[in-house]
């Protein structure tokens, strides 16, 4: 008799529907949602739904094998797709439709290169690849982005199942329990979360986005499923503690966790643990638990509608400041809050509850399965068509032969452009090129680079020059790599090239937003790249960097002191103008208010006490300083385009093609240098 009351009280707390863990979906979109509007600056989330979902496909998968020593993957995988890629195709279709109708059309490649690889659930590992900073603020954001987090999910359910099965069976083969398979989730723990830790001080974006760095998150969900039988037994006030405990961890830990924190790293334990000590306690079916809290109708309907609340947001945030053409503000990000909700709810009964309660696809799995395929190779496929066929929405009109750009052809061009800067001269060809017209000749360390390494594509001009060129700095040395190369194979000079990016060769500390600490980086590289001048003894130093605002007087002097030891001739090209927005992307926007892309000077020739200061200490030194804002700006206002050429490709750096139009600029001060040679 007492057997039969312990099953009972078993199944009793070992319920199917817990009302805790619907709450706790609540709580995790509400915190993402209310994180990414900048409505509070609250983190985790993502963490708390990582939990979830491995505890829920673990308790789902364990207790089909309970029952029947298997488990089909046709029916898993056929729940999995009913409720998740219906909705995740529209979204993804209806996002590349708005994006081509409202934004860049040289970001909308971009965009839909983004959303095929949320289509096939890898988007997490093109962020990688990208290195994407997740919480830069800089319009460089993809609508897809947040689709990283399921595309870890996703590839966790195509795995899993598979996996599982066969740990049970190897483990009741040799253990006759499944101790083993507990044994083998703590690894994968333990490993994952020490991949992420050890990984985010080294390489964020890869710590971040990575599978392998985050499936601790999702295992330790399985491995509770997988104990729950024996949480269950737990005294009932003991669990009650727990819940408490276990949510006041996942708010408190959420809102210590700031865009300055490193993370994943350590930081995401708290979140984690927390929902950890929410669902183990929720096993036992305290009746004074965080149940109380979590369990009423708000936090009920929230929960159902979490799913389309995660897709509907962030494509919203991320497009509204170009549907609706203005400054994006507080008001502005309530209402992307309110309205992806709407669409949320919209989505919940016209489309999500539709495809779960089907019939027929809930009796033949394989129909489910099938479309839940179909419907992502439709997605696929709609993707790589307005990837590779639909033709961007550019609203430039003009058919002006590429052949007629020019370029920069003497400081009176440039005036030139200032008096056209209304209605640019500009072909389409040209500006549908703007974006990849970067230098082709010179080489860039990025930023995990520790050392200067001399390889062949650093050195340009002339292989075998009997003069001898160093040029240090950072991208907005590499950016001149085109004039650069001209002038080489003129005077015979073999110019090596030593740049890296972000990374000043003045020595001053460099602090960097994506690394959230000090570019440690770039001082060993730094110091490198010194030594290799001091040992390859050129003739001529070219320096030039971009104006950083915490450059100091000793660092630069530091450098200089080091580089005018050697001997050589120093040749300084003060730093070019800084735009701080897409060029290209302006010129396709607005081409009806072009001049909006040509800003003032006083606006875009930063740091101006930075300037001065380098070229002060420059000069102090010897060097030879040459200008560069004439081939740039005149009379007050700096053009997007010169002589038909685009002149930036991004937000500051300067065009192949324009670069290589400033060879007549350059040469007046090289030729006397390399004369003298």
């Amino acid at each position: 008799m007492s057997r039969h009351r312990t099953k009972a009280v078993e199944t009793e707390r070992l319920r199917k529907y817990r009302p805790d863990i619907q709450g706790l979906r609540a709580v995790a979109i509400m915190m993402v949602v209310s994180m990414h509007c900048g409505l509070l600056d609250i983190h985790g989330g993502v963490d708390v739904s990582f939990v979830l979902s491995g505890f829920l496909i673990g308790s789902q998968l364990f207790a089909e094998i309970d029952k029947t020593g298997k488990v089909s993957l046709t029916k898993f995988w056929a729940r999995r797709f009913r409720r998740i890629a219906p909705p995740m195709a529209i979204t993804i279709v209806i996002t590349a439709v708005v994006s081509w109708i409202y934004v860049s059309p040289f970001r909308f490649r971009e965009y839909m290169s983004d959303g095929l690889a949320a289509s096939v659930s890898l988007i997490n590992w093109r962020l990688v690849e990208t290195g994407t900073d997740y919480f830069a603020n800089d319009g460089s954001q993809s609508p897809y982005q947040h689709f990283w987090s399921l595309g870890i999910e996703e590839q966790f359910y195509v795995v899993a199942p598979i996996a599982l099965v066969a740990l049970v069976w190897i483990s009741r083969k040799i253990l006759r329990n499944r101790a083993l398979v507990g044994v083998f989730l703590l690894a994968v723990i333990g490993a994952s979360f020490y991949t992420g830790y050890t990984q985010t001080p080294i390489d964020q974006p890869l710590a971040y986005f990575s599978t392998h760095t985050r499936i601790w998150e999702i295992t330790s969900g399985v491995l509770l499923a997988l104990l729950a039988p024996f949480v269950a037994r737990m005294n009932r006030a003991l669990a009650g503690v727990l819940t408490w405990l276990g949510l006041a961890t996942i708010l408190v830990t959420a809102m210590l966790i700031t865009s300055e924190t490193p993370l994943p790293g350590y930081a995401v334990v708290g979140p984690v643990t927390g929902t950890l000590l929410v669902i183990a306690g929720g096993c036992a079916n305290p009746g004074f638990g965080a149940e109380r809290v979590l369990h009423n109708p708000v936090f009920n309907f929230i929960g159902n509608v979490s799913y389309g609340w995660y897709l509907w947001h962030w494509p919203l945030l991320i497009l509204w400041p170009s549907m609706v053409e203005r400054e994006f503000t507080f008001q502005d990000r309530l209402r992307v809050a309110v309205l992806s909700f709407l669409l949320a709810v919209a989505m919940h009964y016209m489309v999500e509850r539709r495809f779960r309660d089907n019939v027929k696809l809930v009796l033949t799995p394989w129909r489910g399965v099938i479309t839940g395929g179909a419907l992502t190779a439709s997605t696929t496929a709609a993707m790589v068509i307005a990837l590779h066929v639909v033709p961007l929405n550019l609203s430039l009109n003009t058919s002006e032969d590429p052949t007629s750009a020019t370029g920069f052809q003497g400081t009176e061009s440039v005036r030139t452009a200032v008096g056209q800067r209304a209605a640019p001269r500009v072909g389409e060809s040209n500006l549908l090129a703007a974006p990849d017209d970067q230098t082709e000749h010179g080489c860039i360390d990025n930023t995990e680079i520790k050392t200067f390494v001399m390889r062949d594509n650093c050195v340009i001009g002339d292989p075998d020059g009997e003069i001898s060129v160093a040029v240090i700095g950072d991208s907005h040395s590499w950016q001149w790599g085109n004039a650069f190369h001209e002038i080489g194979k003129k005077y015979r000079a073999r110019m090596v090239t030593l740049a890296k990016g972000g990374c000043s060769p003045e020595a001053y500390k460099i602090t960097r937003e994506d690394l959230g600490r000090e570019y440690t980086e770039c001082v060993s590289w730094r110091k490198s790249a010194l030594e290799y001048i001091g040992t390859m003894q050129p003739d001529v130093i070219v320096i030039t960097n971009r104006a950083q605002p915490t450059a100091t007087r000793e660092g630069a002097e530091e450098s200089f002191d080091t580089l005018r030891a050697t001997g050589a001739d120093l040749v300084y090209l003060t730093d070019t103008p800084y735009p701080g927005f897409s060029v290209p992307d302006c010129l396709a926007e607005n081409a009806d208010e072009l001049a909006s892309c040509s800003p003032k000077a006083e606006d875009v020739i930063d740091n101006p006490k930075v300037r001065a200061m380098e070229r002060e200490v420059a000069e102090e030194h010897g060097a030879t300083v040459i200008d560069t804002i004439p081939a740039f700006c005149a009379d007050g206002y700096c053009p997007a385009v010169v002589g038909g050429k685009v002149v930036y490709f991004d937000y500051s750096h300067m065009t192949g093609s324009y670069a290589r139009t400033l060879v007549p600029f350059l040469e007046p001060t090289f030729e006397k240098v390399l004369s003298k040679k």
